[in-house]
């Protein structure tokens, strides 16, 4: 199934359409821009929501006894001594390109703080926080930091999000995802690509993990928003247009009224730039792209939303946060074996190997750093939960999980830190999601002394751990 990309017309273009999508959360001009260094590079952020079990990916435990070890039997990567899941041959033939730091630890084995510790990179909750909602006060997001402090290339934002925001079934919305206190002006730029399937996985071959009978709903599965101008309007004719200043200042009704005038040309040029670049309009159609490299990522909703995460990158995006799966997707307490075999850690392997192969393909590996982490990791002994699960899985764990890195100038087939032989606690070279959030700054090209300032003009400063040593080159 490919992607679909519906021919809008100049009405729904400019009332609702590609331009409105800017409205949705693109940030204005930062209160204090950073200073970048001339290495900065890109960060692709593969979130995996319900937290992935380390024993069941990047940290088997072969010795260990069933109850710890599991289902799955290891397989050699192809750096010497490195085991993975049987389930991820497609990662463990290409070890070579991406390292893994298997003691990242946090205190907290909730969801809601979970995705809030590591979506910002902040390990301890803020005042006020709600496990419901977001609130004022939350810790801005890691995509919110770069897309507000990290300099533009051209016109387009500095960070998105692909292709949701995480919502959980019930209805409420996950914390940690926004900007909090630097203000909802700063909200990262959300591109809504697939429409909410009530189900787990890499649609439209998705799962429910408990006993609920389901199938897949609602199509296409994923959809990018189609920035293609209306048949008979260019960019020439295009700025004479009124309907569409008009539709601009709309949008620019919506963000703080106290915004200083450079904030709002600088608006309105990120919308112009959207719609009168043809390489950004490009960016979007993954039709365009062959049929050899959709099947390489795979025709799902994982695959295509890494695949669109290299296009963003490669028109000048330099933070992308992949969501890769729907809230709690991850959340293997049971059936937690046929649905990791079956449904979630094979599309995985196919589209994160081939982002690094594509990545790698095309000059931009070394300059993109890959990470792919969850809220925490899972419990070392499986456990059953026969009112809702027909099979054991794992619980929450934040004691310890397995972070992935690759690309970015990361060294390649490196292990930084280890858990102890049941795989619940770190015994070698913690680190904290403060120092993943270092990685990601530095990467960025943040320095030591980057920071943003509130209303008052008092700073917040980025930076509170250093980066993850021995990960990079």
């Amino acid at each position: 199934m490919n992607p679909r990309h519906p021919v809008f017309t100049r009405r729904d273009m400019l009332q609702a359409g590609a331009l409105g999508l800017m409205g949705l959360s693109l940030a204005d001009v930062p209160t204090a821009q950073a200073d970048a260094t001339a290495s900065a590079k890109s960060v692709i952020y593969i979130f995996l929501s319900g937290g992935l079990a380390q024993h069941d990916s990047f940290d088997p435990k072969p010795d260990a006894p069933d109850i710890i070890r599991g289902e799955f039997g290891p397989i050699r990567t192809r750096t010497p001594g490195v085991l993975v899941c049987e389930h991820l041959p497609r990662l463990a033939s290409c070890s070579n390109q991406w390292s893994l730091v298997r003691s990242l630890t946090h205190p907290s084995n909730n969801h809601s703080l979970g995705h809030h510790i590591m979506l910002t990179g902040r390990s301890q909750a803020p005042i006020g926080f709600n496990p419901n909602r977001p609130m004022p006060s939350d810790y801005p997001s890691l995509t919110s930091m770069a897309g507000n402090l990290v300099p533009r290339r051209g016109q387009l934002p500095s960070a998105a999000v692909v292709p949701f925001h995480y919502i959980h079934h019930s209805g409420r919305v996950i914390p940690g995802q926004f900007a909090g206190e630097m203000g909802p002006r700063h909200d990262p730029w959300v591109i809504a690509a697939s429409q909410n399937c009530p189900g787990y996985g890499a649609c439209p071959h998705c799962i429910d993990h408990e006993r609920r009978p389901h199938q897949h709903t609602l199509s296409p599965v994923f959809q990018p928003p189609n920035l293609s101008l209306p048949e008979g309007i260019d960019p020439r004719r295009l700025t004479s247009r009124r309907g569409l200043l008009e539709m601009v200042e709309h949008q620019q009704k919506r963000l703080d009224q106290q915004l200083a005038r450079q904030a709002l040309d600088d608006q309105r040029a990120g919308a112009w730039s959207l719609l009168t670049s043809s390489r950004v309009r490009s960016a979007f159609d993954l039709s365009s792209e062959s049929p050899q490299v959709q099947d390489a990522y795979g025709r799902n909703l994982f695959g295509w939303s890494c695949l669109l995460a290299r296009r963003l990158v490669e028109v000048g995006v330099r933070m992308v946060q992949v969501n890769l799966g729907r809230n709690e997707t991850w959340d293997t307490h049971g059936n937690a074996f046929p649905h990791l075999k079956d449904n979630l850690l094979p599309p995985m392997d196919r589209c994160v190997s081939a982002l690094i192969d594509d990545l790698d393909a095309r000059g931009l590996l070394e300059s993109t750093l890959i990470v792919m982490a969850g809220e925490f990791g899972r419990t070392p002994r499986i456990s059953l939960l026969p009112q809702h699960y027909a099979l054991p899985g794992r619980d929450h764990w934040g004691s310890v999980q397995t972070v992935f890195f690759a690309g970015g100038g990361v060294r390649g087939g490196t292990v930084v830190g280890s858990s102890d032989r049941q795989g619940g606690y770190p015994v070698t070279s913690p680190q904290t999601p403060e120092n993943m959030a270092a990685t990601i700054y530095d990467t960025l090209g943040l320095t030591r002394t980057a920071a943003w300032r509130d209303a008052n003009q008092r700073p917040h400063f980025i930076y509170h751990a250093e980066p993850i040593a021995g990960l990079m080159v």
